[in-house]
């Protein structure tokens, strides 16, 4: 056995993280990890990484019993994790980030060739599609994810630990990753394996664990179970019976736009999905039309009136949100509370004589909090200390306090469970039936079937394709990828 764990408690404060987290992983083999956000699978898996000490229970490494008290213990030993959120150095190369910490020298000097070769020669061999000398700061969230897996890779494992690798990949990337988890377990490493796509699980792992609430539920071979078994272990509740969507007839035309290449409307009532490749140009749309980086030329229509959108306050005020992609770094203010944050975008409402009404945002804060169903000690805690599907929460509370009629979600599902995608749905199927027109960026097809009423196809930056709600998978990927 290669890495066992035995009921490991971990509280902060007195919110109890872990109250019983058991695991057992074999060398060679790929075992997944699942359930919701605040299960405690993040938090069990940076006690095995060193990041976190255990309050109880026993950790034993090939045999012996370990406790590691920071993740360089770990990392001597063999364990290294692939975490979700990228802990990179933006203003480094990506070849400077693959070795921070374990930097060639030459002399007295930085080899810096020798690192640059080093970084190519994982990205090569891997067939990742990204150059060692790049700087970190101008790669999206999916490259930086593989910037990510080669830091890991360079460090030799026995024990590879990978938090959500897909969550921000195209389906043709995430290939790729499977692709290099199945020949890292080919060559005996073990591989922890943290997705919320259960999808994957028929495709990656040879043995499930799930959590709920702190505590291991269910631990078994991947082929005895199913995903709908899965999920039930996960929630605690059948979620097939969830709201579903109420798809209405589309009203008037909320928002036009006619860019180069990139010609669609929105209207009142709809869910329009577009798809895509990473890089396809899906992102730069949503940022277009929000101001972020301004349209050259074309022209944006908000309700039958032109816009002349030239930062995000432009957008703000002709009615338009976004809801990003990285909602981390773009989405929130993550050291501050739930109530500024929810309030941000709309503090004009809240003020008298300039200045904020605290008990007025509070008590709004709290009607929000109840109404999305936040999982959080109080609005006065702080965004960074909430679970991914509750940060996505706090970012759509935040544009529905804003009550704007234009509402983009780039990737909202992202890095969040099950239960929580569901919510999200719910959400936008609420928003919908209110009046606002809404475009869902996905790349995760099954999802866009199910909540789109219509399809946009983005390829090499130009809008290729527009396909009713009926389409298929494959139809899609035919307007992606055909020229």
């Amino acid at each position: 056995m290669l890495l066992e764990l035995s009921s490991i408690r971990k509280s902060f404060g007195g919110v109890h993280a872990l109250l019983d987290g058991t695991l057992h992983v074999d060398s060679g083999q790929v075992h997944a990890l699942v359930g919701e956000n605040g299960a405690g699978k993040s938090t069990l898996m940076k006690i095995v990484a060193g990041m976190l000490r255990r309050d109880g229970g026993e950790m034993r490494w090939k045999g012996a019993s370990v406790d590691f008290a920071q993740p360089a213990d770990a990392h001597d030993v063999g364990i290294h994790m692939v975490h979700q959120e990228s802990l990179l150095a933006p203003h480094l190369t990506v070849a400077q980030n693959v070795f921070l910490g374990r930097e060639r020298m030459r002399g007295f000097r930085l080899d810096r060739k020798g690192m640059i070769d080093g970084a190519a020669e994982i990205l090569e061999s891997h067939h990742f599609p990204v150059k060692a000398d790049w700087r970190v700061e101008t790669l999206s969230p999916a490259q930086k994810q593989i910037v990510e897996i080669c830091r890991a890779l360079h460090g030799n494992p026995s024990l590879l630990i990978f938090d959500e690798p897909t969550s921000s990949l195209s389906d043709a990337e995430a290939s790729e990753v499977f692709r290099t988890v199945r020949a890292l377990r080919d060559k005996g490493i073990g591989i922890i394996y943290i997705t919320h796509r259960l999808v994957e699980l028929e495709q990656i792992a040879d043995h499930v664990t799930i959590l709920r609430d702190g505590r291991t539920i269910q631990s078994c071979p991947a082929a005895d179970t199913t995903t709908g078994e899965i999920v039930h272990h996960m929630v605690g509740r059948d979620i097939s019976s969830s709201k579903q969507r109420h798809k209405l007839p589309p009203g008037e035309t909320r928002l036009n736009v006619s860019l180069p290449g990139v010609q669609f409307e929105l209207r009142a009532g709809e869910i329009v999905g577009m798809a895509g490749l990473i890089g396809a140009g899906r992102t730069e749309v949503c940022e277009t039309i929000f101001g972020i980086t301004p349209a050259e030329s074309g022209t944006i229509t908000v309700n039958d009136k032109p816009a002349d959108i030239r930062s995000p306050n432009d957008a703000v005020a002709a009615g338009i949100a976004l809801v990003t992609e990285d909602r981390q770094r773009t989405g929130l203010a993550v050291d501050l509370s739930i109530r500024t944050n929810t309030t941000l975008a709309n503090l004009d409402a809240l003020c008298t004589a300039e200045v904020v009404q605290v008990s007025k945002e509070k008590a709004v804060t709290e009607q929000l909090r109840e109404k999305l169903q936040m999982q959080a000690d109080s609005v006065e805690q702080k965004a960074s200390e909430l679970s991914g599907g509750n940060q996505q929460k706090v970012v759509i509370a935040k544009w529905m306090f804003r009550d704007t009629d234009v509402v983009l979600f780039d990737e909202p599902t992202r890095g969040i469970d099950v239960g929580a995608k569901a919510e999200v749905f719910v959400l936008m199927d609420e928003l919908a039936r209110q009046g606002k027109a809404i475009l869902m960026v996905s790349s995760e097809l099954p999802e866009l079937l199910q909540v789109a009423d219509r399809i946009l196809v983005m390829r090499e930056g130009e809008l290729v394709a527009e396909l009713p709600h009926e389409t298929t998978q494959q139809e899609i990927m035919h307007h992606a990828v055909t020229q």
